[in-house]
């Protein structure tokens, strides 16, 4: 796909794209490696990619390891900060609540997101916690990249589990 894609619009990067693509790859591990919800992450600081993460709550029996929080601990663990201020993240489904208010508290400057999560998610759909004024901190939020190579991969995951 091309930067001309509907699911590419105009306000993503090259750079955007590419990291949401790695992000995909990362959800395609989840699922064939780990048999976990097919969802990847990619935090960049600047133009080094500095966490990377695919959902394991399943296989570390942790409820709270989704892609995110695994790409935001591994950014934090290499960077030697609970701080990734600034910091892009790039996720292939809405982050949800919990992953949102982590992303505050990481102080993150943009989360890109590809598929929407109409029943939690927490970046416009069902909440909008990252840009909610009654925080101290709000993150830039961008959806819809390569939507629907997202969506489709979490529906034949779902699909094929009923």
């Amino acid at each position: 796909m091309t930067d001309e894609n509907p699911e590419t619009p105009s306000a993503f990067s090259a750079a955007d794209v590419q990291h949401m693509r790695h992000a995909l790859q990362l959800a395609a591990h989840a699922r064939d490696a780990e048999g976990e919800v097919p969802v990847g992450a990619v935090l960049v600081q600047g133009d080094e990619v500095v966490g990377l993460g695919w959902n394991r709550n399943i296989t570390l029996h942790d409820p709270t390891a989704h892609a995110e929080v695994m790409a935001m601990r591994a950014a934090g663990e290499k960077l030697a900060n609970h701080r990734l201020t600034g910091a892009t993240l790039y996720v292939t489904l809405e982050p949800c609540a919990m992953c949102a208010m982590a992303m505050i508290h990481a102080r993150l400057g943009r989360v890109v997101y590809a598929a929407v999560d109409p029943k939690t998610g927490a970046a416009g759909s069902m909440f909008d916690t990252l840009v909610d004024a009654r925080h101290n901190h709000r993150i830039e939020v961008a959806g819809g990249l390569l939507a629907e190579e997202s969506a489709s991969m979490l529906r034949e995951f779902f699909r094929a589990r009923r």
